[in-house]
């Protein structure tokens, strides 16, 4: 998981925003190898280990709606590369073509099955396979749709020098997400509008903040809180 030379950056990331995350990062050639170390071999341990709580879910949403047991949306994740992220199905089949790509608290595409899952994040463990193969990592920026990330500053194309993460910092804070979405959609805003304009500037400012302190093992007290506190 090494950085980039700054000439091979895509030419909207190679800006004065950009450069002094990038100037950090670039000193910790030694950390992101331990961080790239860590993710494959956690996370191969840990599809071994929950393989029998993959099955039971698998067998479980497929009982529960038609459809498909993991849902494969595109991502944004380093240098702005696009991958499938992989996901439990929480919501009805073909939910992006009837509804909007953020949920709110209520949102009726969600299935019986889904809203339990999403209640415990369990409709993350799949994501255990994009850590594996290099798509994302276990603690990074939460990977966007690219309708979001167009909308990003200069400076948010930042989060995009290392890996979209399964957890981070921002995702801890904002763990009642659909909930704050659902307080201004409740006062008569759409909810992209409120996502774009008041959520992500500031799960953005929590993961830009922990770029110009990344190390390892603060990594590794990020994904203790996570289970601990989502």
């Amino acid at each position: 998981m090494l950085i980039k030379k700054w000439e091979d950056l895509p030419e909207y990331m190679q800006t004065d925003e950009v450069r002094p995350y990038y100037e950090i990062l670039r000193k910790k050639k030694f950390q992101l190898i331990l961080k790239r170390l860590f993710d494959i071999i956690v996370s191969f341990i840990l599809i071994i280990l929950l393989s029998p709580v993959i099955l039971f879910f698998s067998i479980w949403i497929k009982i529960d709606s038609k459809g498909t047991v993991f849902y494969r949306q595109e991502r944004v994740t380093q240098y702005g590369r696009i991958f499938k992220i992989f996901k439990f199905r929480t919501m009805i089949s073909d939910a992006d073509q009837i509804g909007n790509l953020v949920t709110s608290k209520n949102d009726s595409r969600i299935t019986r099955v889904g809203e339990k899952i999403r209640k415990y994040r369990i409709d993350e463990i799949p994501q255990l396979f994009n850590v594996l193969i290099g798509d994302m990592s276990f603690v990074g920026t939460r990977p966007e749709v690219k309708k979001y990330v167009d909308q990003y500053t200069n400076e948010m194309y930042a989060t995009l020098l290392l890996p979209a993460g399964v957890t981070s910092l921002a995702s801890i804070q904002f763990k009642d997400e659909d909930e704050i979405i659902e307080k201004y959609v409740s006062q008569g805003r759409e909810t992209n509008e409120v996502y774009i304009n008041e959520v992500l500037p500031l799960k953005m400012k929590y993961n830009l903040d922990a770029m110009t302190s990344f190390y390892f093992m603060k990594d590794i007290s990020v994904m203790i809180n996570t289970v601990v506190k989502v």
